[in-house]
């Protein structure tokens, strides 16, 4: 997904313009700190006081010239209209939120407006057209009978949690302002893998392998999770 989101910042903006990124749900900051290293200046908002502990220390392992370029809020991500004033950001991320938010319109919309004119929202989401395949794959077969008509799943965690569908996405990110430009598959072979499974010898191989996989149908419509990138208009 790193690599996608790459290539929609270097085909948007000027090389070597310093961005405005908002992450909200930055988790470790695992991202936040890749787009720091690269030199903008970032944002992160994550209301798990647990994740925002692991994100602070990450950060204070790294130079201090990155240091300064990251800021860490605790907060909520329905809450950006109390942080943030309206086109503060010129790239806002969402990765792997919206999951968990029962009504994800209201989130959406102002995540829209953090965005300046021309800026990229950057989301990533469930699939809730191939909540069969993970089931399927593991011989699951209620499991995988019981996914086509629903966008609940439980995930890894034991949570039970909800899907987007593309169709859905498309349509609300029309009605936001920031319409769809560009969608990814991401996980297209690698879902089933065991957690904590031994990295591959030919990891460079296996990651090319599900980069051309999430640009190219049919393969990225059956990931298990999708990257959508809309452009504030």
């Amino acid at each position: 997904m790193a690599r996608q989101l790459d290539e929609q910042i270097a085909g948007r903006f000027p090389v070597g313009q310093r961005l405005r990124v908002l992450d909200v749900g930055m988790g470790q900051g695992t991202q936040a700190l890749r787009l720091a290293r690269a030199g903008h200046q970032v944002t992160g908002l994550e209301q798990d006081s647990t994740m925002v502990a692991a994100a602070r220390e990450a950060l204070a392992g790294e130079p201090e010239g990155i240091r300064e370029r990251v800021r860490i809020i605790e907060g909520d991500g329905r809450d950006t209209g109390v942080h943030f004033l309206p086109g503060s950001f010129d790239v806002v991320l969402c990765h792997g939120v919206l999951m968990y938010v029962e009504e994800p319109d209201p989130l959406l919309a102002g995540l829209a407006r953090m965005l300046a004119h021309g800026g990229l929202l950057s989301l990533l989401v469930r699939n809730g057209d191939a909540l069969a395949m993970r089931p399927g794959l593991s011989g699951d077969w209620a499991g995988a009978l019981g996914a086509f008509d629903t966008v609940s799943y439980t995930n890894r965690l034991g949570l039970d949690v909800r899907a987007d569908r593309l169709q859905t996405l498309t349509a609300t990110l029309a009605g936001i302002a920031a319409p769809l430009h560009a969608w990814y598959g991401v996980r297209v072979f690698t879902d089933t893998a065991a957690d904590g499974a031994e990295i591959p010898a030919d990891v460079e191989t296996l990651l090319a392998v599900e980069e051309r996989a999430g640009r190219t149908d049919p393969y990225r419509g059956v990931a298990a999770l999708l990257h959508l990138c809309g452009v504030r208009g």
